[in-house]
């Protein structure tokens, strides 16, 4: 037998390999691996149904069979603040939610102590309410906090300096976020104004939801005397404005009840005394404005507040927020400034209607427009409103001096009137014998050429006169925190230490001294000695300027009355007439 030969190491080698690459593949196809469990989705879309990775435009089936698009996951990796700033405003903006965080109107100062540019924003409260302005507000709740606590992307236009990083208006700032499901664009253009236009886009599923743009977490000077009392919601409809306060939005709890009011309107907002949020419709290609389309939803939360005794207060605040009547982007121009009349008429539709002139606007206008012509001449608006109080009681002085003759022929003629009412005081007001006391009264008048209501007149045509004034110093913007003398640093706001009050009080003392009452009853005369402090009592928390205006008035009217005095003499008595014979 030949002698068999031997594989070499080599050979022998490849064998080895090549077996053991066939034990593997034999290996894996019978016994196949678990497959891996599926992905978990990211935090940011822990609320909403996972989709599937997918890029923009793409579909997928729902679980009815119907394509759904989904859109690109877009969200930012941490959260961060932009500030946007003009010559009028400086606004801080979150990327979380792409809300407003602070609004700061640079040519304001609140009422703190000392002064700080005035912030529209209240913080604190805002945090309490879990929401802040240019929220978004959506039919479900889950997708509304998804939205509003999400971390948006941010995208800017506009000139940024490069010292501090601000952008400069005009700007164009846009924030997107999508979990793939849901998706959101909020544009925001800034203008050199107080109007900066917003768009919103909410689709689910590539479909539109109706969203609205809310104001939420207090709007105004937080730190005004009783700023929560001053804050109101209001729409406009065909020129009409109504006002709502916060116990006619729902009442605040733990599910906050928000009041649907579907318009259409020509704008609706929330406001303070001074300064106002307008949620407008948007202007069409021509500048025109475009027809009504504005809705606004109401509600109110309580916010707990330390005094400056440090004792816990609760206000109930209110909230809004402004939508579109149709589904789908939302389109609106928002008015955010003070309530200046010139400056407000220059919005298209005009909102000079939030500067409160009461019913007679017709007097407080001509009368808002004379105190700023005066202020063009003085040293402030303290002097201005002395000067159109002194012009006021020049222009009524010949009222006043009928007012003065008519009195004094009534004095001439009170000792007469009393005897007869004396005569008659036994009788009850229904016996038929007081109509006679009455047309004995009338004889002596007719006789003395007298009319009953002559002394009343001036002071009657004068009534709505100092409505009106009344009305336009307490509203008017110009008044706040404007100086006068002294200690009066602010005339929109209380005497700090009383003084004006109190001598407002003295002066109507002496005025009622001066002032002839012929024939007043004894109670009722008693009466009218308190008057002055009553009043003192009602100006002393109202604005300085009014205690201003009453204690100028009066100051006028005792030089009047005492030159009257003087030059018209009490006539002598008249003898008893037959009418006093029994």
């Amino acid at each position: 037998m030949s002698e068999r030969k031997e594989m070499s190491t080599e050979t022998r080698s490849l064998i080895a390999a090549v077996l053991c690459l066939i034990v593997i593949a034999g290996w894996s196809m019978i016994y196949k691996p678990p497959e891996p469990p599926p992905p978990k989705p990211s935090p940011v879309a822990t609320n909403s149904p996972a989709a599937p990775p997918a890029t923009a435009g793409s579909s997928t089936k729902s679980s009815a069979g119907t394509p759904a698009v989904t859109a690109t996951v877009r969200a930012a990796g941490e959260e961060r603040s932009i500030v946007v700033e003009s010559d009028l405003y400086r606004v801080q903006i979150s990327n979380r939610g792409a809300s407003v965080r602070s609004w700061q109107l640079k040519k304001f100062k609140d009422d703190h102590e000392p002064p700080r540019v005035l912030d529209l924003v209240h913080a604190d409260a805002a945090q309490q309410s879990g929401g802040w302005p240019f929220s978004i507000t959506l039919d479900d709740a889950q997708h509304e906090a998804l939205v509003n606590n999400a971390l948006f992307q941010l995208m800017t236009t506009g000139t940024t300096t490069p010292a501090d990083g601000v952008i400069r208006a005009p700007a164009d700032v846009t924030f997107v976020w999508s979990d793939g499901h849901l998706e959101v664009t909020k544009k925001l253009k800034f203008n050199t104004t107080y109007i900066v236009e917003v768009e919103n886009s909410v689709l689910v599923d590539g479909k539109p939801l109706q969203s609205g743009l809310a104001w939420r977490g207090g709007f105004g000077d937080a730190t005004a005397y009783r700023a929560a009392l001053q804050m109101l919601v209001f729409t406009s409809a065909a020129t009409k404005l109504s006002t709502f306060a916060p116990k006619n939005l729902g009442k605040p709890g733990q599910t906050t009840t928000r009041a649907p009011l579907p318009g259409p309107f020509d704008f609706a907002g929330i406001e303070d005394q001074y300064f106002a949020c307008a949620f407008l419709s948007p202007l069409t290609a021509r500048g025109d404005v475009s027809q009504p389309a504005v809705t606004l939803t109401g509600w109110t939360f309580q916010h707990d507040t330390l005094n400056s005794d440090g004792k816990t207060e609760t206000e109930t605040i209110s909230e809004m927020a402004a939508g579109m009547n149709a589904p789908g982007p939302l389109d609106l121009r928002v008015y955010i400034g003070p309530k200046s009349v010139d400056g407000l008429k220059t919005v298209h539709p005009p909102l000079n209607g939030l500067v409160q002139f009461g019913f007679l606007p017709f007097l407080s206008e001509p009368l808002f427009y004379s105190l700023l012509w005066l202020y063009r001449y003085v040293p402030n608006y303290g002097w201005a409103i002395v000067l159109i109080t002194i012009g006021i009681n020049m222009v009524m002085f010949p009222l006043k001096v009928k007012s003065m003759r008519a009195m004094l022929k009534m004095q001439k003629v009170a000792p007469e009137i009393k005897a007869i009412q004396e005569r008659y005081k036994k009788y009850s007001v229904r016996d038929p014998k007081k109509a006679e006391m009455n047309k004995e009264v009338m004889e002596v008048y007719s006789r003395e050429g007298i009319n009953p209501l002559g002394s009343c007149w001036p002071t009657l045509i004068q009534m709505p006169i100092w409505y009106a004034l009344y009305r336009m110093l307490a509203n008017a913007i110009e008044l706040r925190q404007a100086p006068w003398l002294g200690w009066i640093h602010d005339l929109s706001a209380r005497d700090p230490y009383y003084i004006l009050p109190l001598i407002m009080a003295g002066s109507m003392y002496l005025m009622q001294k001066m002032t002839p009452t012929p024939g007043a009853d004894p109670a009722q005369a008693k009466m009218m000695q308190f008057m002055p402090l009553i009043f003192g009592g009602m100006f002393a928390l109202s604005p300085s300027g009014l205690a201003l205006y009453i204690l100028t008035s009066n100051s006028v009217g005792i030089g009047q009355q005492w030159y009257l005095t003087r030059t018209n003499p009490p006539p002598p008595k008249r003898s008893r007439g037959p009418s006093q014979k029994k």
